[in-house]
């Protein structure tokens, strides 16, 4: 009940906002279009936030030309700050958002941010070469803010390959493959110990409902069921209406009814998800790419000898119908903004966008993602290799620069070098599938659309569903009860939420 007061009257402060905006008088030339120095709101991870004037922030204000006055916010209470800032007369010029919350999106679509969709073109920095990513983070269509770009493709297919080799298997590259090997891994005793104690796939209890990454939703995109969201003969509708979905949750209960599953799943604690892999209970896990080199460390402190023998990767899966539906994540977190009570001209937003754009230029991008070189890191080629002991105080900072990040034309860095040959091939290897498979991404065709009744009841509807597919799965329901659940959810407000969906996408065009 607090949050949403809270809300509400950041909004209606984002109304008065405008009104002082437009106190400058139509037509009026701005103070001033040229910038001495330009203030920042942003959220730093570490224990510290980066010291005012430190040597990584004084090499970024000689290539963006202003000197930079940023107001660090602990990450953890930085939600609340942003609806404060929002409410206070000491805005910044440029404010990290951390995501379309209903506060953001109010505040946006009442004017109190500048809208940027026309703009950023004009400037080669700013001017994304990832169109699908821009507007997933806009707001029905509306460029609010510069996006902070992530991996957009990181699905991945873990393996034992210790287990593939004793029963004479590859790794994966179809869902008809992982299916086999799933088998083959219950039933073939990888393990060799002569017991019947191993099994295939490793899923843990999910968190969230439908679309929030879990092995099930990737399972239903390779299926051809979509990305939470899917058109159909012209239309936009959830990725569990259709017929692939309930094809791909056949395929999951398969899996679970011959025990090629851990048992546990429906309870089983994320946390723990790497235990059943290194200890050699489970032999498969759908998850994140980077998962991979989690586990190669972890196989490299227990066995410094042979931890090259145990993990091998594949990426997103080939379905039933031959064809390759890759699932990416939305490929940002967050974005910069720019409020309109701050920069109140249209000479003042060029001005601030004109900063921007140097900061996210390939020369001033090392130095938010790795430091100073020969002080923070050092190049062996085009590979980083961190500095081990270089101030930690600058190593904090650069954890926290990296939060200013835009690299929407690409990662403006170095990747980073790995510490043997094997984890440096598997590395490459890992970046070579997210760039094949970067070429078949399933993106949601609704991620920039907010719809109000989404906005107010979306999280208990999509509880309905992703409740009822485990009790599907689990076989606690029949088919009939999984459909029933999905006909509930049309009737609960799913109807409504769909039909708000289709609207924006008409008005944007």
């Amino acid at each position: 009940m607090n949050h949403s007061k809270r809300i509400a009257g950041v909004a209606l402060v984002a109304v008065g906002a405008i009104t002082l905006a437009g106190c400058t008088g139509g037509g009026d030339a701005p103070e001033s279009a040229e910038l001495e120095s330009l203030s920042i709101m942003a959220p730093y991870l570490v224990t510290n936030a980066p010291t005012a004037d430190n040597e990584i922030e004084q090499a970024i204000e000689e290539i963006a030309g202003v000197d930079l006055d940023i107001n660090w916010v602990p990450n953890s209470s930085y939600g609340d700050k942003t609806n404060i800032t929002l409410a206070g007369d000491d805005i910044p010029h440029v404010m990290v958002i951390q995501g379309k919350d209903p506060g953001f999106v109010r505040n946006a679509e009442a004017g109190a941010f500048w809208d940027l969709t026309d703009y950023l073109p004009d400037y080669p920095n700013l001017d994304t070469t990832m169109p699908e990513v821009q507007q997933a983070s806009s707001v029905n269509g509306t460029v609010y803010g510069i996006f902070r770009s992530r991996d957009v493709m990181r699905a991945a297919v873990i393996v034992r390959k210790d287990w593939l080799a004793a029963v004479g298997l590859e790794t994966p590259t179809t869902t008809d493959d992982l299916y086999n090997v799933a088998k083959a891994f219950t039933e073939q005793d990888p393990d060799g110990n002569g017991v019947d104690d191993t099994y295939g796939l490793i899923i843990p209890k999910w968190p969230g409902a439908i679309g929030s990454n879990s092995p099930y939703d990737v399972i239903e995109t390779w299926h051809g069921a979509g990305n939470r969201w899917t058109e159909r003969d012209g239309e936009l509708v959830p990725s569990f209406t259709t017929d692939e979905w309930l094809e791909a949750v056949e395929y999951e209960k398969r899996l679970v009814d011959e025990g090629l599953v851990n048992p546990d799943y429906a309870t089983f604690d994320s946390a723990n998800w790497n235990e059943p892999f290194l200890n050699g209970k489970g032999g498969i896990i759908i998850d994140v790419h980077s998962r991979a080199g989690v586990l190669i460390n972890l196989l490299k402190e227990s066995n410094p000898d042979d931890f090259a023998d145990y993990v091998d990767v594949s990426g997103n899966l080939v379905g039933p119908d031959g064809e390759l539906y890759a699932h990416p994540t939305t490929g940002y977190s967050g974005f910069l903004a720019i409020p309109k009570s701050k920069v109140r001209t249209e000479e003042q937003l060029r001005a601030v966008l004109e900063v921007l754009d140097k900061l996210n230029s390939a020369e001033a991008g090392p130095l938010l993602n790795h430091g100073i070189e020969g002080t923070t890191y050092t190049l062996e080629g085009d590979l980083a290799v961190p500095v081990a002991d270089a101030p930690q105080t600058l190593k904090d900072a650069v954890l926290s620069y990296s939060q200013l990040g835009m690299n929407v034309t690409g990662f403006q860095g170095y990747l980073p070098k790995q510490s043997t040959d094997y984890e440096q091939e598997m590395y490459d290897k890992r970046k070579a599938i997210e760039a094949s498979d970067l070429e078949s991404a399933t993106y949601d065709p609704a991620a920039a659309f907010v719809s109000e009744t989404y906005i107010a009841k979306g999280a208990q509807l999509d509880t309905i569903v992703s409740d009822a597919r485990i009790q599907y799965i689990a076989g606690q329901i029949d088919r009939n009860g999984l459909i029933a659940a999905i006909e509930l959810w049309r009737t609960s407000g799913g109807d409504t939420v769909t039909a708000e969906i289709n609207e924006l996408a008409a008005q944007a065009g």
